[in-house]
This record gives structure tokens, C-alpha cells and sequence, in this order.
């Protein structure tokens, strides 16, 4: 794209020559000839110098640091996700109807539908226009797919589950498996089967081999404009709500409710039954057990140590309870001694 057209695109300010073609994005230090890159932190600025690129993105206030030609935004990186997404090469997932793909009698095919090898759309789906379905995708009876959803090869949608528009999923994730509820009758397990559904949002990206299990009664639901990172569990009757962000390896137990616009870093683990208000920050590898009724920035576990270190941190974890009553008896000890002084001075 002529760079001038890239600025349009983006609402930006150009500064130089807008006619210089651009094919591809790159990182300050490695960009060629009609490339463009973006600076964000201040640390970096040292590179603008150097920088080989064609064009770069920056804050006004880098302005007067970069040469050639520049296109100012408030945000940076924000442009560059959006240039990213102009100049992406990323090939269809599939491109027509594949000959060995198979749509049961009874479901519904949009506009413009792609259907790769061995596909298996069952009776009573419903795919939207301009879908993307990868090699070996099932949809299950009943399913919904909502136009421009795009579904990478290997994932499973069960039945009467509910995809919205402009959706992304990647390859292996399933969608709507059952959910882990039985009853223990004398120690055998009874299976409770699960007949909610699992409801999507639109504008909702899910990572590769992830699993949202359908609802026990009442639907699994996540909210429109939700991404989800790679090989997360989400149990039966969790909601997560608008704009939220789970990065990779994160499990919920059932019936979580995580609120709008919360940041939930990787391998956290949820509690079943609690809830997570709006705006909330869960750092990585974090065990959440109770609710959390306001926002902030919250933690847990223990940084990596030499083994050494961590036998002896493991070793004293064992007597805090030993140790937190004997420092409340020396605290009563204390006071009553206190006490004492106190009355001869009087």
C-alpha cells in the first residue's frame, strides 16, 4: 500500500512522502526498504536513527527524534496492529466447498461459505455468510455460526452451540464438550448430562486447543469483543464478560463469573462459584479462591528460587501455624507486661 493510503487508513499524521510503497511490517532494527515499524517505549528511541525503515510510527512527541518518513498517532502500537492487519498475508483457512466436505440434509449454508476436506456439518446447523470452516472442522446439530467467523482446522462445535460474527477460533479447540458434573451414589459416579449450551459473542478470538465446556442447565456464556489465549479450560456456567482478556493455560472451575475488561494472566486457576467485578488485573500463575469485589491488580504464589532456597522456604511453610501462636502468646505476654509497668508507674 502507497503509505499515504496507510494514513488515511489509520486516521494518522504523515509526515514526508506519502508515495513511497509499503509491503510489510518489522521491529525497528531489523526493517529494510519498504517496511514500516513503530516505536512505543522511549528506551528505543535510540533506534530511530539507525532504523532502515521506510516509514515509522510514532507518539508527536517522538516527532522531532525520527527521520524520513513518519506517521504520528496517539498510540503506536494501536497502528501498527491496524497496518498489521492491512498489509496481512495470512492465507484462507479453506477457499470453496472441498469435495470431500459433508453438510447433512437439513442445514443451512450462507453466502460465500468455505468448506475444507472432510468437513461435517450436521442437520439443523446454521453457518453465516462468509465463513471459514478449516479441513476435519464438525459442526454439531443444531449450531450456530455467525457471518465472517472464521474456524481453524480440528475444532469441534457441539450441538446447539452459539458462535457470533467475526469470530476467530483456532485449530483443536472444542466447544460445547460436556461438562464435569456427576453425582456419587454409594462410590459409583452418576453422570449428570449437561444441556446448556455454550454461547460466543461476536468479535471473539479463542487459541488453539482450548476447551469451554457447554452449561449444566444454563448456558456457558462469553461476551462479545473476549479473547482467550491457547489451552485454557472453562467449565460449565462460566460467563466472562465483555473485553476481557485469559491468557494461555488458564482454568475456571464451574460457574465463575469473571466481570467487563479484566486482565487475567496465564496459568491462573479459578475457584468454582465465585465472582471477579469489572476491571479487575489477575497476575500470572495466580489461584483465585474467593471473589473479588474490587478492582485491582492481584497475586499469589512464590517467585522461583534455587532448590536449596525452596526446601528451606517449603520446610518453614509447615510451622507457620506453630509459629503464629507462639508469637500470639509473646504479643500477650507483651501487652501484659505493658500493663504492669504502666500500673507502677501510676
Amino acid at each position: 500500500m502507497l503509505l499515504k493510503d496507510i494514513a488515511s487508513k489509520l486516521n494518522a499524521e504523515l509526515h514526508g512522502d506519502g508515495n513511497v510503497d509499503i509491503f510489510a511490517v518489522a521491529n525497528l532494527k531489523t526493517a529494510k526498504a519498504h517496511e514500516i515499524s513503530f516505536l512505543t517505549d522511549p528506551k528505543y528511541r535510540h533506534l530511530l536513527k539507525s532504523s532502515q525503515a521506510d516509514a515509522v510510527i510514532v507518539k508527536a512527541s517522538d516527532l522531532e527524534h525520527a527521520h524520513g518518513n513518519v506517521l504520528v498517532m496517539a498510540d503506536p502500537y494501536v497502528g501498527f496492529a491496524k497496518v498489521a492487519q492491512l498489509l496481512d498475508t495470512t492465507p484462507n483457512i479453506s477457499e470453496g466447498i472441498h469435495p470431500t466436505s459433508c453438510v447433512e440434509e437439513g442445514a443451512v449454508l450462507g453466502k460465500n461459505v468455505s468448506l475444507g476436506a472432510n468437513v461435517y456439518v450436521q442437520k439443523g446447523a446454521v453457518i453465516g455468510d462468509n465463513v471459514q470452516l478449516g479441513a476435519n472442522v464438525v459442526i454439531g446439530p443444531n449450531a450456530k455460526i455467525g457471518n465472517n467467523t472464521k474456524i481453524y482446522p480440528n475444532v469441534s462445535v457441539y450441538h446447539d452451540c452459539v458462535i457470533g460474527e467475526h469470530c476467530l477460533i483456532q485449530s483443536s479447540t472444542v466447544i460445547g464438550s460436556d461438562g464435569f458434573g456427576y453425582a456419587n451414589e454409594r462410590g459409583i459416579w452418576v453422570k449428570i448430562p449437561q444441556t446448556g449450551r455454550v454461547v460466543i459473542g461476536s468479535h471473539v478470538e479463542i487459541g488453539a486447543c482450548t476447551c469451554i465446556d457447554r452449561g449444566a442447565l444454563d448456558d456457558t456464556v462469553i461476551e462479545d469483543n473476549v479473547i482467550i489465549d491457547n489451552l485454557c479450560q472453562i467449565a460449565h456456567n462460566v460467563h466472562i464478560g465483555f473485553g476481557t482478556a485469559v491468557a494461555g493455560g488458564t482454568t475456571f472451575a464451574g460457574s465463575v463469573t469473571i466481570g467487563k475488561y479484566c486482565i487475567i494472566g496465564g496459568t491462573s486457576v479459578f475457584n468454582g462459584h465465585i465472582s471477579i467485578c469489572d476491571g479487575t488485573t489477575i497476575s500470572g500463575m495466580c489461584m483465585v479462591m474467593r471473589s473479588i469485589d474490587k478492582p485491582g491488580i492481584y497475586s499469589s504464589g512464590i517467585p522461583a528460587q534455587t532448590n536449596k532456597e525452596w526446601r528451606l522456604t517449603a520446610a518453614r511453610t509447615l510451622h507457620i501455624n506453630g509459629m503464629y501462636h507462639k508469637l500470639t502468646s509473646l504479643e500477650e505476654q507483651v501487652a501484659a507486661l505493658q500493663a504492669q509497668l504502666d500500673q507502677n508507674k501510676k
